[in-house]
């Protein structure tokens, strides 16, 4: 059934509940990055396990600690014994810095279960984290400290240390709370709660290519009547985002190496915020659907992600609109996921159709638009094909993308850039080697990973690093994908009934996530109560309650989820 104004229709087959978007929404991005910038290239950042350590104390019962799940850290007195002090000390290899590498940035990051009110402090050392129960020494300089500590990952900027290639040692030393704090160590059960050194560098330079002007805005065709265009209301201009004020000041561009983008759109530091969310039936206005969120969140989204269909007319088919174009020029990111169906009566289109030549009209006026916006896009051709079998087989699918994809380049559509995009679940991880197009028709991998909990059926609430590290894993053993940057193109929570923090729990710890898995270049929250049925215990939308918004907009204005480039953020 399609429900107007949620734009999403939900089918349940097999135990994941698959979600097909239907369009409407409309977002884009101006860069707006200056054409004799020379911008720091951004190489593959490094996530590096912890590769030994240990806890440094004089007292028997935290002996051996090279295999045990938990580090601690104590000063003097500890619990009152003038010799219980603890040193958490953690070793890391670094061996794949290329040796051309500038401005190396190096983020240790250690899990606490419990927020204290201490002071922990990193240092240099000279400990042996491979010993059994070294003897506290003298710490070296101090790195970073941590000022409160948190429940969850916590940070130490620690590039004075890590100035190349080596195995580089780290103590953390407590002052503040006369008691023990727990970390995970290198054992913890959970390997996404086990200590990593999170490195990004700089490995060279070139000139960003001079993107030119947006194309001026055509005026609006009035459209049929269809899932996501008024029948009778004519758009009217986009709103301008929440007012600078609302909005905190994010670091000058440049700033660490941070603030340049791709050809290809990916930020040189941190991960693109971006936001999915429907168009309200009562004005249709799609603009709105991203600024009034934004004005909520207090920030402008970094991409806004749309869904437009093969129908060729109104803000379904002819995109982009003139929303987007409007949004583009305020300096936002689109992502179209164009998908081979007619929303408004539910046709769905085979895959062999459209490689045979069908709807080359289709294909090439949408190429065309592309092309003449002047600017990169995100476009991404039938997201979570796994779950579409009326449309053809695996092959097909690879088929009609690379078909796709080839009349884009003899339109001359090379701005647009190519996001595969998957479920990402793991009863189909046999199939997806075989829906991979190809590294030359692909430039960002992308999946679709929620904390479904009770709505899918489920009684598991999953962590933000659970929730989108699976796939991530699976992606680095079979290497599909390979070097191509990473996109969460969906991702989404539920509430948990019996804990109403839980949710913006959820939101807080997300940033933290998200630098676990480096290769994560942007991340699209699907704010759609039309995801699953709404109950009382099942709401997938990030402002459901003041809670949950709360933690939606801290995760926001985290520092890796806020470009240094101009015009926004």
């Amino acid at each position: 059934m399609v429900r107007r104004g949620l734009h999403r229709l939900i089918r349940h087959r097999g135990p994941r509940r698959k979600a097909v978007a239907l369009g409407v929404l409309g977002t884009t991005v101006v860069l707006g990055l200056a054409a004799t910038m020379v911008p720091l290239l951004a190489d593959d950042d490094l996530s590096i396990p912890v590769a030994a350590d240990t806890t440094a104390s004089m007292v028997s019962q935290d002996g051996d600690n090279s295999v045990k799940t938990t580090l601690s850290t104590c000063p003097v007195p500890c619990d009152g014994n003038p010799r219980g002090g603890r040193e958490a000390v953690l070793a890391f290899a670094v061996t794949s810095l290329p040796t051309n590498a500038v401005n190396v940035r190096a983020v240790l990051r250690v899990h606490a279960w419990q927020a204290f009110d201490a002071t922990v402090t990193a240092h240099a050392s000279r400990l042996d984290a491979r010993a059994a129960r070294p003897v506290p020494a003298p710490v070296g300089a101090a790195l970073a400290r941590v000022t409160g500590v948190g429940k969850g990952f916590n940070e130490w900027d620690v590039s004075g240390l890590v100035t190349g290639n080596g195995t580089w040692t780290v103590s953390l030393a407590q002052s503040g709370l006369a008691t023990r704090i727990y970390w995970a160590s290198a054992e913890n059960r959970n390997p996404d709660l086990r200590p990593r050194l999170m490195i990004s560098y700089g490995v060279g330079a070139r000139p960003t290519p001079a993107l030119p002007s947006a194309a001026p805005t055509p005026t609006p065709t009035r459209a049929p009547v269809s899932p996501s265009a008024s029948p009778s209301v004519s758009p009217t201009p986009a709103r301008p985002g929440p007012s600078p004020s609302a909005t905190p000041t994010p670091p000058a561009a440049g700033a660490g190496g941070c603030g340049a983008v791709s050809d290809k759109l990916v930020p040189s530091c941190g991960a693109w915020w971006g936001m999915y969310s429907p168009t309200n039936p009562a004005t249709w206005d799609h603009g709105r659907a991203i600024t009034d969120v934004e004005a909520q969140v207090g920030r402008t989204f970094d991409v806004v992600h749309r869904y437009h269909d093969f129908s060729s007319t109104g803000s379904n088919g002819a995109f982009p609109d003139v929303y987007q174009r409007q949004q583009m020029r305020e300096g936002r990111l689109m992502f179209f996921a164009w998908e081979s169906r007619i929303f408004s009566s539910g046709t769905v289109l085979a895959w062999k159709d459209v490689y045979s030549g069908r709807y080359d009209a289709t294909i090439d006026a949408v190429a065309g638009r592309i092309r003449d916006v002047g600017q990169p896009v995100f476009i991404g051709f039938d997201h979570e094909p796994e779950d579409e079998p009326a449309k053809g087989s695996d092959a097909d699918f690879v088929r009609a993308w690379r078909y796709v994809h080839g009349r884009f380049a003899t339109a001359g559509a090379r701005n647009a850039v190519w996001v595969w995009t998957m479920m990402g679940w793991s009863g189909h991880y046999d199939r997806y080697a075989g829906l991979y197009p190809g590294d030359t028709y692909v430039d960002w991998v992308a999946w679709d990973p929620y904390n479904f909990q009770v709505c899918n059926g489920s009684t598991v609430w999953k962590s933000p690093s659970a929730t989108i590290g699976s796939f991530y894993r699976w992606l680095d053993e079979r290497g599909v994908g390979a070097g191509k940057p990473r996109m969460l193109a969906e991702f989404g929570t539920n509430l948990d009934a019996n804990d109403p923090a839980a949710k913006r729990r959820w939101f807080e710890e997300f940033p933290a996530a998200l630098k676990a898995h480096p290769k994560i270049k942007a991340a699209v929250y699907f704010n759609s109560a039309g995801m699953t049925t709404s109950t009382s215990t099942c709401n997938m939308t990030m402002n459901h309650d003041a809670a949950a918004l709360a933690g939606f907009t801290a995760a926001g204005r985290d520092s890796y989820l806020r470009q240094p480039t101009e015009g926004s953020r």
